[in-house]
């Protein structure tokens, strides 16, 4: 069943996942199409994004967001058509990007739905490059990566939606580069479209020699979303006064237990304090939503000029939502990943 105005396809949480989410965890169900009261717009779902911090949100241990409840939409957020308004601050016919979830439609009160140009050839790139994983590449990295010329810059998963950017905006602030991936042919396009210094393979059994041959200079800013293994290899590497912004964890999302082995701890608190290296981590529209203006001033030259390149990984159907969403946390994705759910225009 395509997006129709007769029913309202919805993704609900169907039960908390052990481990990595299964199909069994989510439910497809139809509904009536939401009615706006004053003061609320409905809003019609084009594109949704699919992002690692999902996983956690479908957990009930304590974090800074409030956890999906069993039975309730599936949270994410969206590129929509405004299909009727009772708010003053929009009208029919408005492209945003607002929260919606993995629905077709939504009901707001406006409460951070942002306004995009209506005529944006691109609307899903306000998911992306110009939306919450580019501010969130720029804020981690400007404002606590603070990458200066000359230094060398680490990036995990370096062709995601995040870890892309942040390889880029590193080289244009005139760092060297060197992105971490899942497959060698992320790695070659890490260095041959998107102008790594260099790139390896994270399934590499020699990893650790890799990135050492990799940054003889060691590591001045390591940008992390992935953990494990990953940051293994990095820690030892990090020069003094390092700066580490803590982004994401994704190597451990769908873990039940402490890795095995012994307790890591000593070894990164004794690297941080004789380093003086900075960890910090962030949530990035608490903490950096105040300067989405800022963010947008600075990216948007660069992706008109060319300096920025970006990749969508897109998919066609809500129905195929739940399959994408487990191939993310899996690494089968090749850059952003975006659900197309129903067309610009619908009949």
């Amino acid at each position: 069943m395509n997006q129709s105005r007769n029913a309202n396809r919805q993704i609900t949480l169907a039960s908390r996942p052990h481990g990595a989410p299964t199909p069994a965890d989510f439910n497809f169900v139809r509904t009536a199409i939401p009615t706006p009261g004053d003061g609320e717009i409905l809003l019609r779902t084009i594109y949704l994004s699919l992002d690692p911090y999902m996983r956690g949100r479908m957990s009930d241990a304590k974090s800074y967001a409030e956890p999906v409840a069993i039975g309730e939409v599936m949270v994410g957020g969206s590129i929509c058509r405004v299909e009727e308004s009772k708010h003053s601050g929009f009208k029919k016919g408005d492209l945003v990007v607002a929260f919606g979830g993995w629905q077709d439609y939504s009901l707001s009160d406006g409460e951070g739905v942002i306004k995009l140009d209506s005529a944006m050839p691109n609307p899903s790139y306000g998911l992306g490059v110009l939306g919450m994983p580019g501010l969130t590449a720029y804020m981690g990295l400007m404002d606590i990566g603070q990458p200066k010329a000359g230094e060398t810059l680490v990036v995990a998963a370096a062709t995601g939606a995040v870890g892309s950017l942040v390889g880029q905006i590193g080289k244009i602030q005139g760092c060297k580069v060197v992105g971490i991936a899942g497959s060698q042919e992320k790695c070659d396009y890490a260095v041959n479209e998107l102008g790594f210094d260099a790139c390896l393979n994270h399934h590499a059994e020699d990893l650790d020699e890799q990135l050492a041959k990799a940054c003889p200079a060691g590591i001045d800013v390591y940008y992390e979303n992935v953990g494990g293994k990953v940051f293994d290899a990095v820690l030892p590497l990090i020069n003094p006064k390092a700066r580490i912004p803590l982004c994401g964890l994704i190597a451990q999302y769908n873990a039940t237990e402490l890795p095995a082995g012994p307790d890591r701890m000593p070894m990164l608190m004794g690297n941080l304090l004789v380093k003086r290296a900075k960890m910090q981590g962030f949530i990035v529209f608490d903490d950096y939503g105040h300067r989405y203006d800022e963010f947008q001033q600075a990216m948007l030259p660069w992706l008109m000029s060319g300096k920025i390149k970006y990749r969508e990984d897109k998919v066609t159907g809500l129905e195929n939502a739940v399959e994408a969403f487990i191939g993310l946390l899996q690494g089968e994705n090749f850059g952003k990943l975006v659900v197309e759910v129903g067309p610009d225009q619908l009949a």
